[in-house]
């Protein structure tokens, strides 16, 4: 039976969603965050770490400051995504937004668990923002869909090496698990390690489609409803 593993933004999620609601909220409430929360251990040694790696800096402002800047700059530091973690948990259960899924891929996972395949999440973001996101989702609660959860702990996603951790983490040979993603270094990678992959090409986050070379060689569909997996 195969296992999906599946990338959230840009493949279950609008890219447009982390960019215009997620990101632009955690930057506002950073300062706020930190001046409430900053003494609390779960938040203190993620800011002390990126204290340390920057040469010690002795300031929580400077701290906000130099964090603020990754989020301006995309960085995928597990510090950061672990923080902005924090912020949407509030947000999320203020009901300030909720989590942003393509129709079509809610159907499919729900379809998917139905049929008794394992699904399981290999996102940048932290486990925690995964699992708000699909915890407080427009389609509703989808966490109890999915068997694991995997952020950039196991791994950057574009090295080979973070797919056969998570195949051995959920027990599974490499080829039984097929990874949904929409962006083909990433394939690439997976694909490397022995997954069986699949380019989530949505028009409404990539208006030119992905075809031929620029696919490099992998199956492709613009919504999870064209997938097709083996028994």
């Amino acid at each position: 039976m195969t296992t999906i593993l599946t990338d959230i933004e840009g493949t279950t999620s609008s890219i447009a969603f982390v960019k215009d609601v997620l990101f632009p909220y955690a930057r506002r409430e950073l300062p706020r965050f930190v001046r409430e929360h900053g003494d609390e251990p779960a938040v203190r040694q993620w800011l002390d770490s990126v204290a340390t790696e920057n040469g010690g800096i002795c300031s929580d402002d400077v701290i906000v400051e130099t964090l603020q800047g990754w989020i301006d700059q995309d960085r995928k530091h597990t510090a950061l995504k672990a923080l902005q973690g924090m912020l949407w948990r509030d947000g999320y259960v203020r009901g300030d937004f909720r989590g942003h899924i393509y129709p079509d891929a809610a159907e499919a996972l729900q379809r998917w668990h139905r049929e008794g395949r394992r699904l399981a999440v290999f996102s940048s973001g932290s486990v925690d923002a995964q699992q708000l996101l699909f915890g407080h989702s427009e389609a509703g609660d989808l966490t109890p869909l999915f068997s694991a959860f995997f952020d950039t702990r196991i791994g950057h996603k574009r090295e080979p090496g973070s797919y056969r951790g998570i195949a051995e983490a959920l027990q599974d040979d490499p080829g039984d698990v097929v990874f949904l993603s929409d962006v083909v270094e990433e394939l690439d990678a997976a694909r490397d390690a022995g997954l069986r992959t699949i380019l989530l090409d949505r028009p409404r986050d990539y208006p030119h489609p992905r075809t031929g070379a620029a696919a490099n060689g992998h199956a492709r569909a613009t919504t999870f409803g064209e997938i097709e997996l083996e028994a």
